[in-house]
């Protein structure tokens, strides 16, 4: 039962994607072996770096779940990134592996066969791979809090999903490379076949794994700074700025600090309080600002200082950019 509960905790996107991408990449495996397309093995090494990766961040998002102890008194939610880094890993050895044989498809064009066994593995993996995205951009804007429905999330998505956590964000990204990478598979075998320029299938297969480099970086950059530890969005410093002030003994936020640890955030502020409190109200009004922090989800620690106001207004709004 401890086992299931912790998978429980896994990112549900993360997971659903692994298991997508390994049913992908087992009928993509067996096309590539009877036809010989290269492009075609070039979108099975993905769909195997896909499901690998996405193996590796749906345990790493449960074990981030899991609550602090002495010895880690922060917790675990670093945790999912440095899972995350290692799924880039995955991604750039198999990059290297789909540019080194769209190379020598150029320089050694060959026929493949069973075109049409590889325009009805490479449609399925196109509608696969787009449901996994939608899937994401649906809980993209479910940890986010957004009330948008149908067409609406796709294009939300798109514009907040730095705002995501590490996992979300990794499925999202390798599924638009992964469903544009099947779409720009079809095309390259098409083109081959209809043509007879079999370089083509070649100069597909080298795009994909240029795309698999691209989204390596930019991965590895976002979860390299959530692993030195990152400040907080913008938006998430507004909504705990105004959790904060919902309490109209707080007259000011002298300072706040918040940094994200993985899909949470550990938040640290001094508030000012209105003049002629006891210190046992005082108390009580840290107690209760805490306490509603921490009704907040996607809130792990808070920890706050209160002092007397000193009239001078030292909050100001985050700016967005």
């Amino acid at each position: 039962m401890e086992v299931v509960e912790f998978f429980k905790r896994g990112n549900k996107s993360s997971g659903i994607a692994a298991l997508g991408n390994a049913f992908l990449a087992l009928i993509k495996g067996v096309a590539a072996v009877v036809s010989g397309s290269g492009a075609m093995l070039a979108t099975t090494l993905h769909s195997v770096a896909d499901a690998l990766n996405q193996g590796f961040v749906f345990f790493g998002s449960a074990l981030a779940e899991k609550k602090p102890t002495k010895r880690f008194p922060s917790g675990f939610g670093r945790v999912v990134n440095l899972f995350v880094l290692l799924a880039v890993i995955v991604i750039s050895i198999m990059a290297y592996e789909t540019i080194h044989t769209g190379w020598d498809l150029i320089q050694h064009p060959k026929a493949s066969g069973n075109l049409w066994l590889n325009i009805a593995i490479m449609g399925l993996a196109i509608l696969i791979d787009g449901a996994i995205l939608f899937k994401a951009m649906k809980e993209i804007a479910h940890e986010t809090r957004a009330k948008v429905k149908g067409p609406g999330i796709i294009l939300y998505a798109f514009k907040n999903v730095r705002l995501a956590s590490p996992p979300t964000r990794l499925v999202f990204y390798e599924d638009i490379i992964a469903t544009f990478g099947a779409a720009l598979a079809l095309v390259a075998i098409l083109l081959a076949h209809t043509t007879g320029m079999y370089f083509l299938d070649g100069v597909g297969t080298v795009l994909i794994g240029l795309l698999l480099v691209g989204i390596a970086i930019k991965i590895g950059y976002e979860n390299t700074i959530g692993l030195i530890g990152v400040a907080a969005p913008r938006e998430v410093e507004k909504r705990v700025a105004s959790i904060i002030f919902e309490n109209p003994a707080v007259v000011d936020i002298r300072n706040l600090r918040i940094l994200q640890e993985g899909r949470r955030y550990h938040v640290e502020s001094y508030i000012e309080l209105k003049e002629g409190l006891t210190l046992a109200d005082a108390d009580d009004i840290k107690f209760m600002v805490r306490d509603k922090l921490l009704e907040d989800p996607d809130i792990g620690d808070v920890v706050i200082g209160i002092l007397e106001t000193d009239h001078i207004r030292s909050w100001k709004e985050p700016i967005d950019n």
